[in-house]
């Protein structure tokens, strides 16, 4: 079997679960090209397992100070160079095309005539999900960005819908948290404030990674560059984890069991959807803005969450090669059952949970 696999590049999410995908497809003897969008080529890192990957700039998002710059995005778009792109890269020679939210793969598949997959966050979408409902452009944009025939979409929960569980790196941590060590990881924050509000929260340490100030101790607070190996350490050693309200990082953390406190990017609306479902299945905090007065109050108010996801990623490399045998329902179903359920959490995937969990749903509001 030969895949061409699109890997959305903004932010590192995408390329999180990649990474998971990548090593079960290999063990499995899967030949898989990989391809990445969204950032210049020499800002990707620790990306050995991915062999001779190819980079295209494709699509991707410019975020200031916490909010998504509309203005700077659209300057920024190449639609011509998307447009070559997407007509240049051949799909014939492949079995399937696989796209986690990057377009141009996805594009070249529809026009060829290849099958393709959409695996990722985003895909959950199309359902009906607690999700930020006032800004339908974005939706719109959201749900045509990358398409796919098939679409395998991921969160948290199912909200009685056929959504799999997060994939999650399942690469050896050390998971020795301290109570009084918080993990900070706010890349679209400008991180010069995040720095006075860490330093204002008294009796905790911080441990910061942003890539425009330089690496070292500022009072509580250490600072740390990007770096896969060293994110992961860190992880495995904090209590808490403060960050964006992006997916990745939070299922990694509700695996690992850690409380959370997420600022969700302003006018994204994926971000600001996975807040909304954040709080409706009480499993973290969020807020809109952040200050070392808000900082001090959840890390002293907030209780740890855990919760234990199965192996996605190996049980998606199986259902590729299963062809069609089994249903996107079947797979959603066995994959819920490993997953313990938590008070006042339900995961079971079934008829009967997805009518109660609509039920639920319809009621959220934003």
């Amino acid at each position: 079997m030969k895949i061409l696999y699109g890997v959305q590049g903004t932010g590192n999410g995408h390329i999180t679960r990649a990474r998971a995908m990548a090593v079960e497809m290999y063990a499995a003897g899967i030949e898989v090209d990989f391809v990445f969008s969204g950032r210049p080529p020499e800002d990707y890192f620790d990306m050995a397992v991915f062999g001779d990957y190819r980079t295209f700039q494709g699509l991707s998002f410019v975020a200031r100070n916490g909010q998504l710059d509309l203005y700077a995005t659209c300057k920024n778009a190449n639609f011509l160079k998307l447009y070559r792109d997407i007509r240049t890269i051949d799909t014939h020679g492949y079995d399937l095309v696989i796209t986690d939210f990057e377009p141009i793969v996805a594009w070249a598949a529809k026009r060829q005539g290849v099958p393709c997959v959409g695996f990722g966050h985003q895909y959950a979408f199309k359902y009906d999900i607690p999700r930020y409902k006032k800004n339908f452009i974005a939706q719109w944009i959201m749900s045509n960005f990358a398409p796919a025939a098939t679409q395998l979409g991921a969160h948290w929960h199912h909200f009685g819908h056929p959504i799999l569980p997060p994939l999650i790196h399942t690469q050896q941590i050390k998971n020795m948290a301290d109570p009084e060590q918080v993990l900070v990881y706010l890349p679209f924050e400008n991180s010069e404030a995040v720095l006075d509000w860490l330093e204002g929260v008294q009796n905790y340490r911080f441990r910061l990674h942003c890539k425009d100030i330089e690496p070292g101790l500022y009072g509580n607070v250490e600072v740390f560059p990007f770096s896969r190996e060293v994110f992961q350490k860190n992880l495995g050693e904090c209590e808490s984890v403060l960050c964006n309200a992006g997916f990745e990082l939070n299922s990694e953390a509700l695996q690992l069991g850690r409380r959370i406190l997420a600022k969700p990017l302003k006018g994204q609306i994926e971000q600001h959807s996975n807040a909304i479902a954040l709080e409706f299945l009480e499993i973290a905090k969020t807020s809109d803005v952040l200050n070392s007065q808000i900082i001090q109050e959840w890390l002293e108010t907030s209780r740890v969450i855990q919760i234990s996801y199965p192996n996605v990623a190996r049980a998606v490399v199986a259902w590729l090669q299963s062809g069609d045998e089994i249903s996107v329902s079947d797979l959603c179903e066995s994959l819920w059952q490993q997953t313990p359920n938590l008070r006042g959490i339900n995961f079971n995937y079934s008829k009967q949970s997805a009518i109660d969990n609509t039920k639920r749903i319809k009621s959220v509001t934003a």
